[in-house]
Formats: structure tokens, C-alpha cells, sequence
């Protein structure tokens, strides 16, 4: 068991003794995100999430219908912080668009570091996506990453398809680069391993042949 995330989740769990309605479904939420921190998607029960949050096993039926019920509304939370973070990275593309770009990248593996129960929660387990309103955070969360990748080519004459699919692939490496960081392959004794030089070297040559495909493109 992963102590690092036990003690800080009890002082939260006791703070809650005597919740109200009110907030039952927020201590649930947080509940979820601790055990997910831990175990992954799919590692938690609707009764531990209880067990964890001081109410009841009855208790998450108020707000939540079952176990996937309370992981969707974790992975819409963590979209919307997702999507806030990565906006805010962007800062309407200030002081260029290459610059900003890089600086979502660099915002996406540091909300992955962070954040491991949303994280987990939004990329662990594609069923989450067939919540209407989970898949719409979603959306809008990549939309900010796709938008960012078509400003990049704006200039070129570039569709909005080649804009999306720069986006599409600068969203892979990172989601590759944040899983291999997270799971320990970017260890700080491994030489040639931070995360974020080869999240920013690979977004580069990205970008790079992008242009050159737009490029060739042009002079036909």
C-alpha cells in the first residue's frame, strides 16, 4: 500500500465526521479521486469509496447509481481542471503560438504528475465517455489542444483536418510521455530521461514535419 496517499486522505476522512447533505457528494468525489490515486480506475468499490468518505455503504446511492455513476463524474471534474489548465498554459497563444504550445505541453505532464486520481479517472477507462456530460468536458478539454495545434499552422493555409490531426498526435506523445513518467520509466537516474525535454523535443518534430508536409502542399 502507497502510504504517501493514506495519511493525508484520513485527516480529510475525519474532517468530514460530520458532513451534510450538502456535501456528501463532493466527500464521495474525493473519496474516489484518493483511491484511484492509488489503485487506478478500476481499483475502488462504491462501498469503499463510503468507507473512505465516513458515510454509510447506503450513502452514495443519493447521488450516484453505481460504482461508474461516481467514476464519471470524477473524470468530468478532471476534465474541466484539465481543460482550465491547459487554457491557461495557452494564454490566447501569447507570446507566439509555438511558445504557447510548448507550454501546454509542458501543462499537460505536470497535471498528470499532479493530479493521479483525475487523471487516471479521465484516461483509465473509456466507458467514462458515455456519460453525455463527462464526453463533453472531454471535448472541450483536447478542443483547447487541437485549437492550439491549428493556430500553429494558421499562417500555412492549412485545413482545419491537418489542424486537428497535429493536435490528435501532440495529444498522443503526451499522453505516452505522461504514462511512462507516471509508471517510473523516466526515472531521475536514467540519462536522456526528462520527461518534458522529450515531450518538447518530439512536439518540435511534430510541428516540424507538419509544416513541411503544408509546405509541399503549397507549391503544387
Amino acid at each position: 500500500m502507497n502510504h504517501r496517499f493514506r495519511a493525508p486522505l484520513f485527516d480529510r476522512v475525519a474532517a468530514r465526521r460530520g458532513y451534510h447533505h450538502g456535501n456528501l457528494k463532493d466527500a464521495l468525489v474525493e473519496a474516489a479521486r484518493t483511491l484511484i490515486a492509488e489503485r487506478g480506475a478500476t481499483g475502488f468499490t462504491l462501498a469503499e469509496a463510503a468507507k473512505l468518505a465516513g458515510v454509510t455503504p447506503a450513502a452514495p446511492y443519493r447521488h450516484f447509481n453505481d460504482r461508474n455513476a461516481l467514476l464519471c463524474e470524477l473524470a468530468r471534474r478532471g476534465f474541466d481542471a484539465f481543460g482550465a489548465r491547459l487554457t491557461e498554459a495557452w494564454s490566447e497563444g501569447r507570446p507566439g503560438p509555438v511558445a504557447a504550445l510548448w507550454r501546454m505541453g509542458e501543462a499537460y505532464l505536470d497535471f498528470a504528475r499532479d493530479e493521479p486520481g483525475y487523471y487516471a479517472a479521465m484516461f483509465g477507462d473509456a466507458r467514462v465517455l458515455g456519460e453525455p456530460q463527462a464526453l463533453a468536458s472531454s471535448l472541450a478539454a483536447l478542443d483547447a489542444l487541437r485549437n492550439a495545434a491549428a493556430a500553429v499552422l494558421g499562417r500555412t493555409g492549412a485545413s482545419d483536418a491537418d489542424g486537428r490531426r497535429l493536435g490528435a498526435q501532440i495529444w498522443a506523445v503526451a499522453h505516452g510521455v505522461a504514462s511512462l513518467a507516471h509508471s517510473g520509466h523516466f526515472a531521475d537516474s536514467v540519462q536522456d530521461s526528462d520527461p518534458k525535454a522529450i515531450l518538447g523535443e518530439s512536439v518540435a518534430a511534430l510541428i516540424d514535419k507538419a509544416l513541411r508536409d503544408q509546405a509541399r502542399k503549397n507549391v503544387r
